[in-house]
């Protein structure tokens, strides 16, 4: 984990709810796909956890939803706004584990991680293939940013307005995959987990207080025990997870 401070260059509205920000830092930290980072706001107490959607050339690009007051005072930060950011929290996806076929699944904003982590295993010679589900058409972002690295889209909306009409379940089916590397929202996760049964790695959205494990506010019970979802995690994988509700 390191501390470091961030240069807004770019801050912009992907969809009404969503925005992509980019700061340039020191991003030596950032070591995997899946890793989050913990942004201090200024009035704000805790600090935002948000996934990394990009890191490259000193370069840590984010996608964030408006969802309060937190998300929502980052959408009126301007270019060259300086940010105190603790990066390289998370274990991050273990690429040495993911198959030939690997199937990226992403809901909402479980997408963004899912970029990087395509780019991550391309590098390492294979051929990830990507769904994305979102309720409605208004909701998709993101599709073009994998197109533009040579991966095939397959998009679900719940109302059926774009793509496969349903969850990102539906679409599996006429799928090829051996693995599956996934984040989202716990009914989405809990819905794959039940729909396949390859093997993959699940990343898991907790409320965080510290990020990094040291209030345990964000444990969750496996098959081994309790793990800390910010620092044990927030990867899991499917043999290890255990559903309790």
């Amino acid at each position: 984990m390191k501390q470091s401070i961030f240069t807004i260059k770019e801050n912009r509205p992907l969809t009404d709810l969503v925005w992509l920000m980019r700061m340039a830092g020191d991003t030596s930290e950032i070591t995997a796909a899946g890793q989050f980072v913990n942004i201090q706001l200024d009035g704000l107490y805790l600090r935002r956890p948000i996934s990394v959607f990009d890191c490259e050339d000193g370069m840590l690009s984010i996608i964030y939803k408006v969802v309060g007051k937190g998300t929502e005072k980052m959408t009126t930060l301007p270019v060259g706004t300086e940010l105190d950011v603790l990066t390289g929290l998370g274990n991050g996806y273990d690429l040495e584990k993911v198959g030939k076929k690997p199937l990226l699944v992403g809901g909402g904003v479980g997408v963004p991680p899912l970029y990087y982590l395509a780019k991550k295993l391309i590098a390492a010679e294979k051929k990830p293939e990507i769904v994305v589900g979102f309720n409605t058409a208004d909701e998709i972002f993101g599709v073009e940013f994998f197109e533009e690295i040579g991966c095939k889209v397959t998009v679900t909306t719940v109302d059926g307005s774009v793509g496969v009409k349903g969850f990102v379940t539906n679409a599996l089916e006429a799928i090829d995959y051996d693995y599956i590397c996934t984040c989202g929202p716990e009914p989405m996760l809990k819905a794959l987990y039940r729909a396949t049964e390859a093997k993959g790695q699940y990343s898991f959205e907790e409320r965080m207080g510290c990020g990094f494990g040291a209030c345990m506010g964000c444990s969750c019970k496996t098959v081994t025990g309790y793990k800390r979802i910010c620092k044990d995690g927030p990867i899991l994988e499917k043999e290890e997870i255990l559903w309790e509700k």
